[in-house]
């Protein structure tokens, strides 16, 4: 979060790369979620030193992004462990000379089984005719849009997982475990403000409501499968989320105007000791 920003405008960026988005300039859905929480979280996210070390761990959703939306990084970004007997002490030591090696490569290391549960993942997908439908059409994945809202003037961007080529449909893909917790995931991490806010920026950049699409793969098996749904949220999930969206939209456009972050939490009593 420390890399210089550059100034951007509205607009689509179809070569963005992930890291030069996250740095840039703009209101995100990321950020959002901070300021229903706690509008000081957004200059501390900013500034707060980062631990390297903990960033250096497998993120299993985004390697399951990357093997589906950009197949061609999969390997240039991943690399997936031969298996070790770590029982033994020659086995400890071919681990670790595997992963010196793999130190000046840049690339995330995966253990076998974590190599072989995500190529399962990636196959089930692609198992389900709605999302596999979804993949073939012709689109483009991890595009940056950016685009100046009208109500506020602040300057917002979102990065769809993939959107269609040809029809207004865009795609997120999320890891969940437990194909049955997703609707509460959908409420928690507030995907529907997600979709209000996705959908305002595709229709800014191309003059479309899109059909918001969220691909749910689940890390567990369920009968030796990892499920796959492909959800809508119903028009009620829609409402609410774009009200918190523009609720929390105004708090920041106050907070950055005023340049006024200074908040504290109220902690209520849990309902478990009352």
């Amino acid at each position: 979060m420390n890399a210089e920003v550059k100034p951007i405008g509205p607009g689509l960026y179809p070569d963005m790369p992930n890291e030069a988005y996250h740095v840039a300039p703009g209101v995100s859905k990321s950020v959002l979620d901070m300021v229903a929480e706690d509008p000081s979280m957004v200059p501390w996210y900013r500034s707060a030193p980062v631990d390297e070390e903990k960033t250096k761990a497998l993120d299993m959703g985004q390697a399951l992004h990357t093997i589906l939306l950009e197949p061609d990084e999969y390997e240039a970004r991943f690399i997936v462990a031969p298996e070790f007997n770590r029982r033994t002490n020659a086995g400890k030591e071919e681990e670790a000379a595997f992963l010196k090696k793999c130190e000046d490569t840049g690339k995330t290391v995966m253990s076998a089984e974590d190599g072989r549960k995500l190529q399962l993942m990636r196959d089930s997908v692609m198992a389900h005719p709605t999302a596999r439908w979804f993949f073939e059409q012709d689109g483009f994945s991890e595009q940056s849009i950016f685009w100046s809202d009208e109500e506020t003037g602040e300057l917002c961007r979102c990065r769809p997982d993939r959107r269609l080529a040809n029809l207004p449909f865009v795609g997120d893909v999320k890891k969940v475990d437990g194909i049955e917790r997703f609707q509460r995931h959908a409420e928690e991490f507030r995907y529907h403000v997600q979709d209000a806010m996705y959908s305002d920026g595709f229709h800014n950049e191309f003059g479309a409501w899109p059909t918001f699409l969220f691909i749910a793969v689940s890390s567990t098996v369920n009968c030796g499968r990892y499920p796959v749904r492909v959800f809508e949220l119903s028009a009620d999930f829609k409402a609410a989320g774009h009200e918190l969206y523009r609720r929390d939209l105004q708090t920041y456009h106050r907070c950055s105007a005023n340049n006024d972050w200074i908040h504290k939490v109220t902690l209520e009593r849990p309902y478990w000791a009352r």
